[in-house]
């Protein structure tokens, strides 16, 4: 896990109070609100990709987020670069990370790459997300790993 995550793991292995100060409590329960909410707050996505980590299925996440940074990219070489390894890594069949799309959407991909846009992931990623808010965000808001959080959190507070 990556030193960003540290302290989530470090809570929830052995009880430790010390949450990242600008961590609200606000912040926290807004995540329960929506699956959008939790991916647009500053700690959200790194509480929650440490979750799916946790729960050995982190290649959804970690694709969206590679996709959003695909996004930005403004170079046309940079693009192309990255838009082969995003395909090598999680769309391939039999890939390290392959994520679960259907098969007219990994076709659409495999015909964009080879001259990519910034959107040429667009649908994959939408699906992706999809999986993440139907699946295992209800599961999130239930672990251990959220209601640890959001006790240590209040507690803090009180």
């Amino acid at each position: 896990m990556s030193r960003q995550n540290c302290w989530i793991c470090k809570m929830c292995r052995n009880g430790s109070k010390r949450l990242p100060s600008s961590l609200t409590l606000e912040e926290v329960l807004q995540w329960a609100q929506s699956f959008e909410n939790l991916m647009t707050t500053k700690y959200g996505p790194v509480v929650y990709a440490a979750y799916l980590k946790m729960e050995h299925s982190d290649e959804n996440i970690k694709f969206w987020m590679a996709c959003e940074t695909y996004k930005k990219t403004a170079s046309r070489w940079s693009r192309i670069s990255r838009a082969k390894k995003l395909y090598k890594v999680y769309i391939q069949p039999q890939s390290p990370r392959e994520i679960n799309i259907d098969s007219s959407t990994r076709e659409t991909i495999i015909k964009n790459i080879q001259e990519p846009t910034q959107t040429c992931f667009e649908e994959a990623q939408k699906i992706v997300y999809m999986h993440m808010e139907m699946d295992s965000y209800p599961r999130f808001l239930k672990s251990e790993m959220y209601q640890k959080l959001l006790k240590t959190i209040q507690s803090n507070n009180s």
